[in-house]
């Protein structure tokens, strides 16, 4: 940043997917804090009493459809948005915050209240001086798409979130923590968050963790016992498990191979199989596995590059898994041929 201003930025190591990345701005002023809440969340007009001296630091993550900030104001501040870009959520960490949107008028405090404001409506935010918050903003087409596959149907418009989140209590204070420990894993580079297999499926947890905790018209539906896959659907995606179990599936995958809503995915397995969709691809991975060991030997055959050949990608967990199963160490299943 110009005028002696710290910057730090860093994107996810090689093959992670695009739009992983990190960001932190110190000691911004009113000018370069517009222009920074513009370009990760939507475009605002931030003011101050009286012109007092302005000052925001952030911390902002960027994963896939999902954005993440950690915002920390100086003075008591006024922020105004003609229309919120995507689905967007505050959390007060400390201070407190109040906010118009749709018509509602909301006070959102620290463990208590978050403010959630629906795509493509005006809000006007009141925070008091020394506050500190996490702001979530998703993309439109990214939720309305994770509803859609949750519900297996078309939806019509925007989803009509109610401005106000519980966070003290239940599903919506699991959403919190989840947004406070990918806040705390983006400042490291090197951590879980920038490895590819996990980064995709943290973003989609959210999503679908917004739709369950947040009240909106869909969620009684949601609510209620999805409709089990057809047999015919399931076996679909067991052939595919058995045929490459190798594979790095993903439950919204196994559900699109199925042509399915992950819900009707899990429920027709649970009926059909007895078991979910990733507990019976990791069974077939351990009998590949085992296998494997039986007939391999030890001049040729180790047993990490059996585990990491059928979708292991966690050495310590697939020896407890395998252990459960079958008793013993795979070791010693390789020395005993």
């Amino acid at each position: 940043m110009r005028d002696g201003r710290t910057r730090t930025e860093f994107a996810a190591r090689a093959g992670a997917p695009t739009g992983v990345s990190f960001h932190h701005f110190a000691d911004l002023d009113r000018e370069q804090a517009e222009e920074t809440l513009g370009r990760f969340f939507t475009p605002v007009r931030v003011s101050v009493p009286d012109d007092r001296p302005f000052r925001m630091t952030s911390s902002v993550l960027c994963l896939g459809p999902l954005t993440v900030g950690d915002l920390t104001f100086g003075p008591a501040t006024t922020i105004d948005a003609e229309s919120v870009g995507g689905y967007h959520v505050s959390i007060p960490l400390a201070g407190e915050m109040r906010s118009r949107h749709s018509d509602a008028y909301v006070i959102a405090r620290p463990a208590h209240t978050a403010a959630v404001y629906r795509a493509g409506a005006s809000a006007a935010t009141w925070r008091m001086a020394e506050t500190r918050e996490l702001d979530v903003k998703i993309e439109r087409t990214a939720l309305e798409d994770e509803l859609e596959s949750m519900l297996d149907r078309p939806v019509q418009g925007t989803i009509d979130l109610a401005p106000a989140m519980n966070v003290a209590a239940g599903p919506g204070r699991t959403w919190g923590e989840l947004m406070r420990l990918l806040r705390d894993e983006s400042r490291d580079g090197s951590g879980l968050i920038y490895e590819p297999l996990i980064a995709n499926r943290l973003w989609r947890s959210v999503l679908t963790g917004l739709l369950l905790a947040a009240p909106h018209r869909y969620s009684v539906e949601l609510s209620q016992s999805a409709r089990p896959g057809p047999p015919r659907a399931i076996r679909h995606v067991i052939d595919a498990i058995q045929a490459e179990p190798h594979r790095p599936f993903t439950v919204q995958e196994l559900a699109e191979i199925g042509g399915m809503s992950v819900r009707s995915l899990q429920e027709g397995f649970r009926r059909h199989v007895g078991t979910t969709p990733m507990s019976y691809l990791q069974h077939i991975r351990l009998t590949r596995t085992h296998q494997a060991l039986r007939q391999g030997d030890l001049e040729s055959t180790t047993v990490a590059a059996v585990a990491h050949r059928w979708g292991f990608t966690h050495l310590g967990r697939f020896a407890q898994a395998y252990r459960a199963r079958y008793g013993t160490h795979p070791s010693t299943t390789l020395r005993a041929g």
